[in-house]
């Protein structure tokens, strides 16, 4: 198990800190969660800007400390908000239940991406330049 996450000073590692944690991810979570309560129109315009900032915080955070599954949500994030955009001008089609489709495959997608590679890889998974040449 590689941890370079804690090898860096705690600021470093965006997911490992509650308040960065809340900041970055919680309150755009919440903010998906609450537009299910609205309009349609309301959550076409929550739910890719959420996406899009919690995908660039996790592609950030990897470039920080090589946080493993930032590596994998970040990208996964964006890929969703392309889906709801595509979804949400009608390129898309998921019929009358897209909305909890894009949704359930959101949270399930996170859950797997996290826990799945930080089982696998670790942690953390050090940059190119911190490994041991061979």
């Amino acid at each position: 198990m590689n941890d370079a996450c804690d090898r860096q000073p705690a600021y470093k590692d965006w997911a490992g800190n509650w308040r960065s944690l809340a900041g970055l991810w919680g309150i755009p979570a919440i903010l998906m969660l609450a537009a299910l309560f609205l309009a349609p129109f309301f959550r076409a315009v929550i739910w890719p800007v959420s996406l899009i900032w919690m995908g660039g915080a996790c592609i950030a955070n990897a470039r920080r400390c090589g946080r493993t599954h930032c590596r994998f949500t970040g990208p996964f994030y964006l890929a969703m908000a392309l889906v709801v955009i595509s979804y949400a001008t009608g390129l898309l089609h998921l019929g009358d239940k897209g909305w909890t489709i894009m949704g359930v495959t959101t949270v399930g997608g996170t859950i797997v991406l996290w826990w799945g590679s930080e089982g696998i890889w670790g942690r953390a998974i050090r940059p190119r330049r911190e490994r041991p040449h061979s």
